[in-house]
């Protein structure tokens, strides 16, 4: 006689959708920001010249500051983690103090950050873009200023969701990110396009778009109906064991995520860097000056190409995401069978909305090149980095960054960090250097395309090493659910 086989019902298909879903629309709505920042003022009503400066110069800062905002957000993810798994144990009490010391500890590291920024801009920035012309390092200067303001308040918005989502409450930090999406494009198109405010304005209205709904979502926290509620005005200290056992999970977790946005940053540098002996290379327009200024557009390419990937992208993020409270309540319930069968759950999915979302792409990929203000060289970039990694993205990118997901939800954020920066060094920043800079003799320059293939190098990698950590159930170990060696699976 057959044993029948156990079903599941932590999270039934219905409500892993509901969960799911949002989760992916708020990741394409917070994607967006700094895309309508870009494509807008590339379409300002200016000289190309100087729009194409601009629109690069936003493209530029957006690097810095994600890579800024990923530390946030990892914060954000050990307390998630603590506070999903803390849930699925039935430990309510313990959820609601991992969550008033999670929102404490990253709106105080979100202020501190934002006070060095706006103190250090022009050194950060000559750092990284030192060798773009002056224009475009003025409007970096501008952008960056106005953007680095905002930090506070993407620390806020992040714990929030975090914490919301933990409790299974996408829906509001889908509504809170498509709040900020409208009040972006709304204030760009009164800075941009009637008060003519240029990198400015569009800086002041992501400054807006994310205190707002930053503002908002603390509210949504605390509410009294919450399982995980954080009162505002209730008496704080800071519990040493609760903040070690969140750093335990957000340091690693900051740690790769800091590293992989600085190599995204050190290769995008490479492009804009280098001056290509061959190809489609730059362009000379004039400025509002009359002044002769150097357009590369190779770099303007580059940057069509990052941003319409970013949306693409946005699944497998969204996907990876909402494992950190699947797996995370199916780990707090202590039943391994129970997270293996989630993790599959989760990758099937991964792997099919990201399939509908790369067709989507590929299949509007003339359209959305059109949209920038940019000229037909850097369009032409632009389009080919896109079908080359489009293609790769198919195969690997669910195994990439939804296993990853996987993997900090079950604490094994160590290995997710170690197996992430080597990768990343190996294969995005050491191969994209060589494949793009003029200063090695006798090294192909293939500019934005030589980024891309760095890339997606590197996303193969990490579905090796990912998928074989998964494969190995190592991961036991780190989530508590074994004391002894993991056997092969």
């Amino acid at each position: 006689m057959g044993t029948a086989k156990k079903r599941y019902t932590l999270f039934t298909a219905r409500q892993l959708l509901w969960l799911v879903l949002p989760i992916v629309i708020e990741q394409i709505f917070s994607t967006s920001l700094g895309f309508f920042d870009s494509l807008m003022v590339s379409n300002i009503d200016a000289a190309q010249a100087v729009r194409s400066n601009a629109s690069n110069a936003i493209g530029n800062v957006d690097y810095i500051n994600n890579l800024i905002i990923q530390l946030f957000s990892a914060f954000a993810t050990g307390g998630a983690i603590v506070t999903s798994q803390a849930l699925g144990a039935g430990d309510r009490p313990r959820a609601n103090k991992v969550a008033k010391q999670l929102l404490a500890l990253v709106v105080c590291i979100s202020l501190g950050v934002g006070l060095l920024c706006l103190a250090l801009n022009k050194p950060i920035l000559g750092l990284f873009y030192g060798n773009v012309d002056s224009s475009t390092f003025a409007f970096q200067r501008t952008y960056f200023y106005v953007t680095a303001a905002s930090f506070p308040f993407i620390g806020l918005f992040n714990a929030c969701a975090a914490l919301l989502r933990a409790q299974r409450k996408s829906f509001s930090t889908m509504a809170s990110a498509a709040m900020s999406c409208v009040v972006n494009i709304g204030l760009n198109a009164v800075f941009l396009f009637v008060l003519h405010m240029g990198v400015l304005g569009a800086g002041l209205a992501t400054l807006f778009c994310r205190a707002i709904p930053a503002l908002f979502m603390l509210a949504l926290l605390s509410q009294k109906d919450n399982t995980v509620r954080v009162r505002v005005f209730e008496r704080f200290r800071f519990d040493g064991a609760m903040v070690r056992s969140i750093l335990k999970l957000a340091i690693p977790s900051g740690v790769e995520s800091a590293l992989f946005q600085l190599g995204k940053l050190m290769t995008n540098t490479f492009v804009n860097a280098a001056v290509y002996a061959t190809g489609p290379k730059s362009v000379t327009g004039l400025d509002e000056a009359g002044k002769l200024i150097h357009i590369n557009v190779q770099a303007n390419g580059n940057t069509i190409a990052n941003q319409i990937n970013n949306f693409a992208s946005v699944v497998g993020g969204g996907v990876g995401t909402s494992c950190l409270t699947v797996i995370g309540q199916s780990v707090g319930a202590g039943d391994p069978d129970q997270v293996k069968y989630y993790m599959k759950r989760m990758l099937v999915i991964s792997y099919v909305t990201n399939a509908v979302c790369v067709g989507t792409f590929l299949a509007l990929m003339p359209f959305l090149t059109q949209l920038y203000g940019y000229g037909a060289e850097a369009k032409a970039i632009g389009r080919q980095c896109l079908y080359f990694c489009l293609f790769v993205q198919f195969f690997t990118y669910p195994l990439s960054f939804t296993a990853p997901g996987i993997l900090k939800a079950t604490s094994d954020v160590k290995y997710v960090m170690y197996g992430s920066v080597l990768s990343m060094f190996i294969m995005r920043v050491t191969l994209a250097f060589l494949l793009t800079t003029d200063r090695i003799p006798g090294m192909p320059q293939l500019g934005a395309m030589g980024y891309w293939i760095g890339m997606c190098s590197d996303w193969a990698l990490r579905s090796i090493l990912f998928s074989a950590r998964l494969l190995s159930g190592r991961w036991k170990r780190a989530s508590g659910l074994i004391r002894e060696p993991a056997a092969k699976e």
